[in-house]
């Protein structure tokens, strides 16, 4: 049977009346998973002591954790002991939302070399939008990357908006209660897409708009730059058709 604790729900031996205390989380496995996401979101390989440093762990931890991410190719040591993001990450990395990354790349691409910016896909992850597949411009100057695993809160920026406008408010307060659905989120539904300006990073601008997925919580196909020619309207078609495209391939 089970009794009710302040920590959680302890379960009793039937036998012996013991209570066996509850369940907790692996903290080896946390600490694997924040390792790969310090790993992935580093600009340049880290050393043994400086991934122990961010992990808040002894060396010793950081180099066995490492060890065992090692032996699924999930991270790799340069000639200098540099710890980086191995090619196992990318192998997860595709079976993730596979269908909708299969859908939208050669829409993206299409969009980003016609466009001359950056175009990608965002995914809703608890409180965070996360890019899930980007494509730049060949051929051109300038423009703002946006990596794969990038995240930024959902309450900011545009593929945020067009989300939560393919919800209406009811559903989101469900969703992500106590999460503001945006004013800017009823534009977009009017509109069709929804646009934002210096929320995420300064000078830069983005346009999305919501890709709709049978069975699944909306996503969001978007524009980043830092100027166009174009006028965020113009961008928006461009996206609505792009975003089209893509429902039809998953329906």
């Amino acid at each position: 049977m089970t009794v009710d604790q302040p920590g959680g729900t302890a379960v009793v031996s039937a036998q012996s009346g013991t209570a066996i205390a509850p369940s907790a989380h692996s903290q080896t496995l946390s600490r694997g998973i924040r390792a790969l996401e310090i790993l992935a979101e580093a600009s340049s390989p880290l050393s043994i002591a400086e991934l122990a440093v961010r992990l808040d762990v002894h060396r010793s931890i950081a180099y066995r954790i490492l060890r065992t991410l090692e032996d699924h190719s999930l991270v790799v040591r340069d000639a200098a002991g540099g710890v980086q993001a191995g090619p196992g990450l990318a192998a997860l990395a595709r079976g993730v939302a596979s269908d909708l990354q299969s859908a939208a790349l050669p829409e993206l691409t299409q969009l980003a070399n016609t466009l001359g910016m950056t175009a990608f896909v965002v995914v809703l992850d608890q409180q965070d939008c996360v890019t899930l597949v980007a494509v730049e411009p060949r051929h051109t100057g300038a423009t703002v990357a946006q990596r794969p695993g990038t995240r930024h809160p959902v309450s900011a920026g545009a593929p945020g908006i067009a989300i939560q406008s393919a919800l209406t408010e009811q559903a989101w307060e469900r969703r992500a209660p106590g999460q503001p659905y945006r004013a800017d989120a009823c534009t977009a539904q009017r509109t069709g897409y929804a646009v934002s300006h210096d929320e995420v990073i300064d000078g830069v601008s983005s346009v999305a708009v919501p890709v709709r997925i049978p069975g699944q919580l909306p996503a969001a196909v978007a524009l980043v730059y830092i100027r166009s020619l174009h006028t965020p309207s113009e961008l928006g078609a461009q996206l609505i058709d792009c975003a089209r495209t893509i429902e039809d391939q998953l329906r």
